[in-house]
């Protein structure tokens, strides 16, 4: 009987039924490796033909306890992780390299450890002495944290069963091993295996397991997706290394809101958390200039305002050029695109940036305003008030949709000194109202009002 052979890319986690040398996903060449599994034989053979036990079965009316937490006493910390860290957990925590990843989970790891749990930190890419270094730069050498390096996982497990720790960070899962999976460490299986055994010694010890994780050119998770759903919170930390800002983002949660951030400052002391990320992201933000605007955004459940900058210049040798930072290129091909078929402004042989300053990245469509605003600014050499936020979704049509939470984006603009807004039509049982609040219907408005007649 023929082998059955599967195999994968270790940077993008895509599956293959034969090799080859470019993957197909994610265009990277020499990243497809043949997966071998865990455990051979068929199914019969593996269950032996025993019977299982019958599951305990309950109702949706069952009232279970909300589940225990530890607060690591970082309140931008706590408010991604939903209050604090939760036993019988694993989680996920990825990014670029050299951003800060260990740097925050040595602090937090210290944080969890004076605040009365048994901490464990492993690294795989690091001696223990240098892990020691980085601790008394930081100031942490007090804390009270175990230390080890090692890849093996078995040896890692065994340690773990003996010691009972209550939580363990393992940095990072790409170089850990297991020795039953045929494959080098930082292939798709190996990650996969590790990943799953750690996960399951976390909820059967009661314990939490942070594992890092790196990330691949595109920006996603290095390894298979399928770590993502073994794991019940998967986090990601953002920032460019030119900005001393970094923002740990909640992109998964099972046992708090999706989509939360935390913001932090890097200093020479390591990361120090913000309280006021709106005013920290606007502290550098000079004269009101052509191409700038505020947008007034939502950030999970805080309101965060920023400055989106937008630049206009005509294109040399015809092929325009369109460049963005921290938004998508695709919704900014759209804006343009709605800005020319029903507004008339065309952006033809024109060179157009797009920068959403302080290393923040915007996801939500209640940008589109703000980000037409900026362009429209940046073409026409126009400077919008400098206390003046804008926010609102563009649709395909023209028309400018109400967002989420305008209220909320209205009084965060207000306690930083913004006096006048620019916003989709209020609902009417709002209890926000005034003449510095400019509503719209739709882009051809706006551009007239704002900008003058085209």
């Amino acid at each position: 009987m023929a082998k059955d052979l599967s195999f994968s890319c270790s940077d993008c986690g895509a599956v293959f039924s034969k090799w080859s040398g470019r993957c197909d996903g994610c265009g990277a060449w020499n990243t497809i490796t043949e997966d071998k599994p865990i455990s051979t034989g068929p199914a019969s053979k593996t269950l032996g033909g025993k019977k299982g036990h019958v599951l305990e079965l309950t109702d949706l009316a069952s009232q279970e306890p909300e589940p225990p937490r530890t607060a690591a006493g970082v309140a931008e910390l706590d408010r991604v992780l939903g209050g604090g860290l939760v036993k019988a957990s694993a989680l996920l925590v990825g990014g670029d390299p050299g951003i800060g990843k260990s740097t925050l989970l040595l602090q937090a790891a210290a944080r969890f450890a004076r605040n009365g749990l048994k901490v464990i930190y492993i690294s795989g890419e690091e001696s223990a002495s240098q892990v020691q270094m980085r601790a008394r730069r930081l100031g942490l050498e007090q804390s009270p944290v175990k230390l080890a390096s090692e890849t093996n996982l078995r040896d890692i497990l065994t340690t773990l069963d003996a010691e009972h720790p209550e939580l363990v960070i393992i940095d990072s899962i790409q170089t850990m091993w297991a020795d039953n999976v045929e494959s080098a460490p930082g292939s798709v299986s190996q990650v996969r295996a590790c990943a799953h055994e750690l996960t399951t010694f976390a909820k059967k010890r009661d314990i939490a397991v942070i594992m890092v994780s790196h990330v691949t050119k595109e920006g996603n998770l290095a390894g298979p997706r399928v770590v993502e759903h073994m794991v019940d919170t998967v986090l990601y930390f953002e920032g460019e290394r030119g900005h001393q800002f970094r923002i740990l983002r909640a992109v998964k949660n099972r046992f708090g809101p999706a989509d939360e951030i935390g913001v932090f400052e890097m200093t020479g002391k390591g990361l120090a958390e913000v309280k006021s990320p709106s005013a920290l992201f606007l502290s550098e933000r000079g004269k009101p200039a052509p191409g700038s605007v505020v947008f007034a955004g939502i950030e999970g459940t805080r309101p965060v305002l920023c400055e989106i900058q937008a630049l206009v210049a005509p294109a040399p040798g015809g092929t325009p050029r369109r460049s963005v930072v921290g938004w998508d290129g695709g919704r900014l091909a759209m804006i343009l695109a709605v800005l020319e078929s029903r507004c008339g402004i065309a952006f033809a042989g024109l060179d157009v940036y797009l920068n959403v300053a302080g290393g923040l990245r915007i996801t939500e469509p209640a940008a589109d305003l703000a980000v037409a605003a900026a362009l429209i600014s940046a073409r026409e050499d126009a400077t919008l008030p400098s206390d003046c936020a804008i926010f609102g979704e563009i649709s395909l049509s023209g028309g400018i949709r109400p967002v989420s939470q305008m209220e909320n984006r209205l009084k965060e603009a207000q306690k930083l000194g913004f006096s006048s807004a620019i916003l989709p039509v209020l609902p009417k049982r709002s209890s926000v109202s005034g003449d510095a609040l400019r509503q719209m219907t739709d882009v051809a408005q706006f551009v007239e009002e704002i900008f003058g007649a085209r």
